[in-house]
């Protein structure tokens, strides 16, 4: 989140915290308040609160994150939905009444709360507390290039067990419950659930990078791509008899975690699930939309 940050800040936020809490002064005073060399104009505003101000960082990371993850969620959940997601499974006995507007509603009451829970992880990465690095070098491309599945495979487990202990009865009650009452999910119920919920399940991606190096760049890129996978994996695909099938924890595996509740907690693979005894085959008969078929594409009233 530092290189968003930082991007941010040279396109956008200087010049806002600038005008909200102006300083004046020449450059050989102030040119350290930026963290580079660049020459400022005597006319030129800056900030009297610095990029290195922790109360800035916080703020400007809130609304950073805030702002991202409105554009990702709706971005690609209307994707998703229009040219993915089959409007059939809409006719489902198990869809919900208004579950599009539900599902919306719940996620947007989400977002705030994740935020402010996730904002000290970032902050504490802004402050160099993690293992992120910048140079290729750094570690080299044979690093590089392992560290992309090691990541992968890491949160992979780590939320296997996250969720798989969010079931527990007393945990799914208090924070997973409201995450299944979508038992016929859309794109739009990814992040419909909890607050808690999903901050739980999202701390193996921040811990990954406080324990093992990993690549600015590769990091920004696998945190946006997993949350799209997120997005994606709630489409209530049943498509089957692909050869990745056995090894990916794809859309059918997930609609059937919404089904039945004990199985497929895995978020990109199949292995923890098979480790663990929780894995469940998709299977063509397993198809809601069987369902949907058999009644003739309506729900009954």
């Amino acid at each position: 989140m530092d290189l968003v940050l930082d991007i941010a800040d040279s396109l956008v936020l200087d010049k806002a915290w600038a005008h909200i809490f102006p300083l004046y002064a020449n450059t050989s005073s102030t040119s350290h308040l930026y963290g580079h060399g660049d020459p400022i104009s005597l006319a030129s505003p800056i900030s009297s609160w610095p990029r290195d101000y922790p109360l800035r960082q916080i703020i400007s990371l809130t609304v950073l994150t805030l702002l991202g993850v409105h554009v990702l969620y709706f971005t690609i959940s209307w994707l998703s939905y229009t040219f993915i997601f089959n409007h059939d499974m809409m006719h489902h006995p198990r869809f919900l009444p208004n579950q599009v507007r539900l599902e919306i509603i719940t996620s947007l009451k989400a977002f705030p709360v994740m935020t402010l829970l996730t904002v000290p992880l970032f902050q504490a990465e802004v402050m160099g507390y993690s293992k992120l690095y910048d140079g290729v070098d750094t570690y080299g491309w044979t690093y590089l290039f392992i560290s992309i599945p090691l990541y992968l495979l890491f949160t992979d487990y780590c939320i296997y067990w996250i969720h798989r202990w969010l079931h527990i009865p007393i945990l799914y009650k208090m924070l997973h419950k409201p995450h299944h009452k979508w038992i016929i999910p859309t794109p739009w119920s990814a992040y419909a659930f909890h607050p808690v919920d999903g901050y739980l399940q999202s701390i193996p991606y921040h811990l990954f990078i406080f324990i093992f190096p990993l690549h600015r760049v590769a990091y920004l890129s696998l945190f946006t791509t997993v949350t799209i996978w997120t997005i994606l994996i709630h489409d209530s695909d049943m498509i089957t008899g692909h050869p990745l099938e056995t090894v990916i924890n794809g859309p059918a595996h997930h609609t059937l975690h919404h089904l039945y509740f004990t199985v497929n907690y895995g978020q990109y693979f199949t292995w923890a699930d098979k480790m663990g005894g929780s894995y469940r085959q998709p299977k063509k008969e397993l198809d809601p939309l069987l369902e949907v078929q058999l009644r003739g594409g309506k729900k009954e009233q």
